[in-house]
Parts: structure tokens; C-alpha cells; sequence
């Protein structure tokens, strides 16, 4: 399809318009005014809200609450620019934007150390069972609870990007082989790092945890589906620390229960919060660690995506002709 192309000769910093929609960091919404653009701040605005205003404005800022659809750009003829405070762009309809030659700016690797800090967590959170040692101590009950160590053990990870990479650096550092996978060829990356890589089939049949560090679309096939559990090792424990859809859900329900998966700990899940019977029982599993999608939510990565999609933002502008 060809793309519309956005006439920007008559903008400037008066009136380019700015909506932001979610909550943001004080220092994007500082250094926009102060280089004198007009932002309005609605972080709590409905989808109903902005279908009716969005047609006055330039560009939209946003993180992970509000969802760009088709129908919301198109109605935005005005729309050259949509920003995400955040690492991810799974909430932008990106085809649409390419569409109508929208770009689009982000704040890709500025939670990579949080992310990769709370991946070892969860990890050593299953191993250790420490879900249910907490449980039994608020409850004031204080029963040894015996779990597995890490060092010694193989970890396979799958998706070798930054945040992969870094997982296996550190699982290294606590003594245990690591195996990498990935779609694209990381065989010398991972070879100097004395990370092994091989096949998903090889990973599989090997790890003892599994580790997931993917970027696919909510409807996407899951990597680890029936036929795939069926030929992990016992007491395999899997960490998610990136797409819940990259686990069949049902499928981890049935080999939770039946010991097969050792532990199972994740940051996401498939509905947030949960809906369905399976999930929910799944949920509620002695040896399933949720954490409530905190992957980026630290101080130091929230300002790190403030100031990476601030200057993202501004030398976008800046390609528009836009003085300031």
C-alpha cells in the first residue's frame, strides 16, 4: 500500500499539538513545555474520549495503558508521530502508522537491566520454591521447604537479544552451561561469550531451565506447545519473562500438575488480569510464581525510558522541519 505523505511544511513549535496519554515521567512532560510545545496531559483518558480529540493532534504520547488501534490513527488525520514510553510496541497498530507514513519512537533496551535482574529472581523464585516458603511464613508457619540448586544445572534460553545475552552472562557467573536459540544467526555472539548455541529441538531435550526472551505478536503460535513439553526433560522449570503467548497455557496446566514442570515463574500472563478457568488455576499452583508485569518497573529504567524516548522524540520532531 502506498503511503499517505504528511505535509509539514507549515508546522511549528505553536502549533504542533501533543496529547499524552498515560502516566509519564515529570521529566518528558518538563522538557517538551520547556522547549515550548503545547502538551496536553490526560493519562486517564478512554478510548471513547480520545476517538472524539484526536483529530487535533500531531502527536501522541503514550506507555502500555493506552491502545493505538487502526481506527484511533486513522481518525487521527493529523497524527505524524506516536511515541511509546516504553521498550515494546505491542499496544501501536505499527502497519497502520506505516500506512498513513506515521513514525513511530520508542525507548528500545532502556529496561534491559531490570528485566534481566527480575529474569535470575524469578529463576532462583522456582528453584527454591520460595513462593510457598513465603506463603508458610506469613502464615507463621516455619517449615524447611527443600528446592534445587541452579549452579551445575544447563539453561536454555530462548531469544539471544539483549536481555538474553545478559541472562546468560549472569547464569554463567553462577555456575551453570548455558545453551542459547534463536531465529537468527548467533553463533558467534554466543561462542564468545562461551554460551553454546543450537537447535530449539537440542535446547529442549538438554536444559534444565528454560528461559523465554521473545518479541511475537499476541496471536501468535506458542514456541512451547503440547508436542514441545513432551520432550523437555523432568522437573524442567521455565521462566517468561516476555510474551505469556509463547506458552500454551493449557498445556503448562497439565504438566504443572503432573510434575513434569518443576516450577513455572513469569512477569506475564495471557489475560492481565486473568480470566480464564485454566489460567486462573493456574495461577493459583503452589509451584507458579506470577509477578504482576514489573519487568520495566524500576526507578532507574522508568527514567531511562524517559529520557531515551524524550530525545527519540525531539529529533523526530525535529525531521518535520520544526524549529525550537
Amino acid at each position: 500500500m502506498e503511503q499517505t505523505t504528511i505535509q509539514t511544511n507549515s508546522l511549528n513549535k505553536e502549533n504542533l499539538n501533543i496529547l499524552v496519554t498515560d502516566p509519564v515521567a515529570d521529566l518528558m512532560l518538563n522538557t517538551l513545555k520547556e522547549k515550548g510545545f503545547h502538551v496536553d496531559y490526560q493519562p486517564e483518558i478512554s478510548k471513547e474520549e480520545l476517538m472524539k480529540v484526536i483529530e487535533n493532534y500531531d502527536i501522541i504520547v503514550v506507555r502500555s495503558r493506552t491502545k493505538v488501534t487502526r481506527d484511533i490513527i486513522e481518525r487521527g488525520k493529523r497524527l505524524k508521530i506516536i511515541a511509546r514510553a516504553g521498550i515494546g510496541l505491542d499496544n501501536i497498530d505499527t502497519d497502520a502508522a506505516q500506512e498513513r507514513g506515521i513514525k513511530i519512537v520508542y525507548a528500545p533496551g532502556a529496561s534491559t537491566d531490570s528485566a534481566v535482574e527480575l529474569t535470575i529472581g524469578l529463576m532462583i523464585a522456582g528453584a527454591r520454591k520460595m513462593y510457598t516458603s513465603m506463603t508458610l511464613a506469613k502464615s507463621g508457619i516455619f517449615k524447611k521447604i527443600e528446592g534445587l540448586e541452579l549452579a551445575g544445572k544447563t539453561l536454555g534460553i530462548i531469544g539471544f537479544g539483549r536481555i538474553g545475552t545478559k541472562v546468560g552472562i549472569i547464569a554463567k557467573a553462577m555456575g551453570m552451561r548455558v545453551l542459547a536459540y534463536d531465529i537468527v544467526d548467533i553463533k558467534d555472539r554466543a561462542t564468545q561469550l562461551g554460551i553454546i548455541p543450537v537447535t530449539l529441538e537440542e535446547l529442549l531435550k538438554q536444559s534444565d531451565v528454560i528461559s523465554l526472551h521473545v518479541t511475537v505478536g499476541k496471536n501468535a503460535k506458542p514456541i512451547l506447545d503440547e508436542k514441545v513439553f513432551e520432550i523437555m526433560k523432568d522437573n524442567v522449570i521455565i521462566v517468561n519473562t516476555s510474551r505469556a503467548v509463547a506458552v500454551d497455557g493449557q498445556a503448562l496446566l497439565k504438566y504443572i500438575k503432573s510434575g513434569k514442570v518443576y516450577a513455572y515463574a513469569a512477569d506475564v500472563l495471557w489475560h492481565e488480569p486473568p480470566k480464564e478457568e485454566w489460567e486462573l488455576e493456574l495461577l493459583k499452583h503452589e509451584r507458579v510464581t506470577i509477578t504482576t508485569h514489573i519487568g520495566a518497573q524500576t526507578k532507574e529504567a522508568q527514567y531511562r525510558v524517559a529520557v531515551t524516548t524524550t530525545e527519540n522524540l525531539l529529533n523526530a520532531i525535529k525531521e518535520l522541519g520544526v524549529q525550537f
